[in-house]
């Protein structure tokens, strides 16, 4: 009885397969003629760019000095003492991490 059960259900399956697979539509394998291939979008040059920091629309030589502006870090603005502090408790917190057995 189930060898008549999987047959019957292996057929229908089959049939369905075949019915649904093929619904006569044409099959477009290529993308349409108007749509350009991203290898020549790569290639082209962006002449208008936004602002990372507000999102306005800058010229390429504004683009340029924001970015060298961005590259240039500004000056540590902790003291000394409080950037060790900050280290050494960094540094406290892996080592535990790694050695949980450690009492320090």
């Amino acid at each position: 009885m189930k060898r008549i059960l999987l047959l019957i259900l292996g057929v229908t399956t089959s049939i369905l397969v075949v019915l649904v697979g093929h619904s006569g539509k044409a099959v477009m394998a290529l993308p349409p003629q108007e749509d350009i291939p991203e290898e020549i979008l790569r290639t082209e040059i962006i002449l208008t760019v936004r602002s990372p920091i507000d999102g306005r629309i800058l010229t390429p030589a504004e683009y340029a000095e924001l970015q060298a502006q961005i590259q240039i870090s500004p000056p540590p603005r902790l003291a000394s003492g409080i950037r060790d502090k900050v280290f050494l408790l960094q540094l406290r917190k892996t080592l535990l991490q790694l050695f949980p057995f450690l009492s320090i």
